[in-house]
């Protein structure tokens, strides 16, 4: 594999440095590289920056309205997105379902609902987990019966991310209780407008808004909303998973982090001297940066063979990646010490200009650690994780 980029490459590199210096607005980017809070607002003014470009979804084909890049352009760009410090890219419209519609939704899907995900008209969010079925999400027992031209869908989803904010949801339902546990499900798309739906937020540790329970009752969702073909919705499931598994890795952002590190460390003091030279610190920061490194050569390896579907390697980058996010953070407490303890919401979320405590850059590690526990339990815990790779990879 080559890894160095061709010029065609670093030209592409510089036009998208050149667009990020002129379009990135600069509250997004301190809010960014400051870990602070982002709106909703924040999230949607980026996206609209981003499709007004023609660029907010680099992995869409021409043909449904993305750019068309190269593996290589699409890691180019997310890299420097990251180094800028851009607001992310709400994945479950534009990198999660947009997929699934392309591979195996109707012609009338695909075309009502992708110019919508590709102008944010529509906030999607995700109906997998339950209150029973997370890990094993084929349990799941939220159920759809069909009525007609309708089905009727009764049940409860959980942890819900944004769902506050979202226009439409995208649900694994049981259509058929009555075979093996993963072959009675199906993929529905669920307007959140519908009467019967309900959101009840769950607010976190840090008094954040970030996740949801979602209620359906007697929920009435047309049958033309069915992905695909009733009881194949574990198959769609899957490949949903590939996809996202693959961007949780997220190596740009966790780059961008590391370099923050470095810099906490070498303002803090140790024994009279920069944390980053004690030699304890600068083992563990010199063996993050090994992993690190090693997951992006994997990520390229992944990327090379970007002509198919992600397939098992999706969980090594998953693991990987999250392994490596929550190091970070573990790091940047322990580098940043009491000064990281003090809880200080009105500075996370943008209302006071400056921290209580007199650290801006302390202030909001803890919350940022806290939160970041979840991400060895999203998208399929480490532990389900790891057996994919030693079924699938390793064949044990």
């Amino acid at each position: 594999m080559d890894l160095d980029y061709t010029e065609e490459d670093l030209a592409f590199r510089d036009q998208v440095r050149a667009f990020l210096a002129e379009h990135l607005p600069a509250d997004l980017q301190h809010k960014v590289r400051s870990h602070l809070r982002l709106s909703r607002d924040d999230i949607v003014r980026w996206h609209k920056i981003l499709y007004k470009q023609g660029w907010v979804a680099p992995g869409w084909p021409r043909e449904y309205g993305g750019p068309g890049w190269t593996p290589v352009q699409r890691h180019i760009f997310e890299e420097e997105c990251a180094a800028a410090g851009t607001p992310p890219v709400m994945p479950f419209g534009v990198n999660m379902v947009a997929p699934v519609i392309m591979a195996f939704g109707s012609q009338a899907q695909k075309d009502y609902y992708l110019p919508r995900i590709l102008s944010c008209e529509d906030w999607w969010c995700q109906g997998y987990s339950e209150p029973g079925s997370g890990s094993d999400l084929a349990s799941l027992k939220t159920s759809a019966v069909r009525d007609g031209d309708h089905y009727i869908v009764n049940g409860q989803k959980t942890w819900t991310t944004l769902a506050q904010h979202a226009d439409m949801i995208f649900c694994l339902v049981r259509t058929d209780p009555n075979v093996r546990k993963q072959e009675g499900i199906s993929f529905l798309l669920i307007d959140m407008r519908s009467p019967g739906v309900t959101v009840r937020p769950i607010i976190m540790l840090d008094e954040d808004h970030e996740v949801n329970e979602v209620f359906f009752d007697n929920v009435r969702v047309p049958v033309a909303n069915l992905v695909g073909q009733e009881n194949k919705g574990w198959t769609y499931a899957k490949y949903l998973l590939g996809h996202e598994r693959t961007g949780i890795a997220a190596v740009g952002r966790s780059k961008r982090e590391l370099a923050f590190l470095k810099r906490l460390a070498a303002r803090e003091q140790k024994n009279g001297r920069p944390l980053i030279e004690d030699p304890l610190f600068a083992a563990k920061l010199a063996a993050l940066e090994i992993e690190l490194m090693a997951l992006e050569m994997t990520v390229l390896r992944v990327l090379a063979k970007a002509d198919r579907a992600p397939g098992p390697e999706a969980s090594v980058l998953k693991v990987r990646g999250t392994d490596i996010q929550q190091m970070l953070t573990e790091l940047m407490v322990e580098a940043a010490g009491p000064m990281a303890l003090p809880f200080d919401p009105d500075y996370l979320e943008g209302e006071a200009a400056q921290s209580l405590a007199g650290d801006d850059e302390a202030a909001p590690l803890a919350s940022y650690y806290f939160n970041y526990r979840k991400t060895s339990i999203y998208g399929g815990s480490n532990e389900i994780q790891r057996n994919i790779i030693s079924q699938m990879i390793l064949g044990l």
